[in-house]
């Protein structure tokens, strides 16, 4: 009768004492778990990091230690982010242009980061301006017809991206013959050569990052920066996972699209 009821009671106090380990164990895991999704979570929502050192536009750098420059910096390459542009149609128009942009530039000694103008100049917005400056790179008409493009009623080669970058490269080049400096070739694009001329003599300044410039000259090499930066370095700026990242990806490695 005593054998009967011991195998019973041995069954039950093995259950209680698995039980009982179980119970010690399962808070420890709980609070692992816990702590896995909160660091995942820390992952994801972490802000992208970068140092001035690491950022220029044509090999020229931003001055280092300057407060004004590094927080003007930072708030223009915030608004490049994902989280605010919320698209991948520049790494699509990248991956479009940048063959036919980049051996134009090359052959014209111009920088290659100026590929990045048609992007800030069109690829943000389309249409004409409303000083009436149209096409890729966004040319008046009188400019554009100065550097060889037609632009009348019946054509408007402003829209044509290899004859436009041809224009653009002649111009750009000169630019830099006036101003010897690829920054202020750049803000002089924006708004213009001789109104650069007339701040560089007023403010006895050719550095473009310690000039006065107006509000949208003023932060054009900025804007070229940032757009460099979210193209050339996407996964710490958000753009994650995407097709078009992956094709333009593709395109920058290999370089072989042909274009008429």
């Amino acid at each position: 009768m005593l054998k009967k009821h011991l195998i019973p009671c041995t069954v039950v106090l093995g259950l209680l004492v698995m039980a009982k380990v179980f119970a010690y164990k399962l808070p420890t895991e709980v609070e692992n778990l816990k702590k896995d999704n909160y660091t995942n979570s820390v992952k994801t929502t972490e802000e992208p990091v970068f140092s001035i050192a690491q950022l220029e536009f044509a090999e020229e750098t931003l001055p280092i230690g300057d407060t004004k420059v590094t927080h003007k910096m930072k708030r223009t390459l915030a608004s490049f982010s994902y989280e605010n542009l919320q698209t991948t149609r520049l790494h699509k128009k990248a991956a479009e242009w940048f063959p036919v942009i980049e051996p134009i530039l090359a052959a014209y000694g111009i920088p290659n980061d100026f590929k990045y103008v048609p992007l800030v100049e069109s690829g943000l917005r389309a249409g004409v301006s409303p000083k009436g400056a149209a096409g890729f790179w966004q040319f008046m008409p009188s400019t554009a017809r100065m550097y060889g493009l037609k632009v009348n009623s019946k054509v408007d080669e402003r829209y044509n991206l290899k004859k436009s970058t041809i224009a653009a490269a002649k111009y750009i080049k000169e630019l830099y013959d006036v101003f010897d400096s690829w920054t202020l070739v750049a803000a002089a694009y924006n708004v213009g050569d001789n109104h650069m001329r007339r701040q560089i003599n007023r403010q006895k300044q050719d550095n473009y990052f310690k000039m006065k410039l107006n509000r949208e000259t003023g932060v054009y090499v900025y804007k070229l920066i940032s757009m460099k930066e979210i193209l050339e370095n996407p996964n710490r700026n958000g753009y994650k996972n995407q097709k078009a990242l992956i094709a333009f990806k593709q395109t920058e490695e290999t370089n072989a699209t042909t274009v008429e």
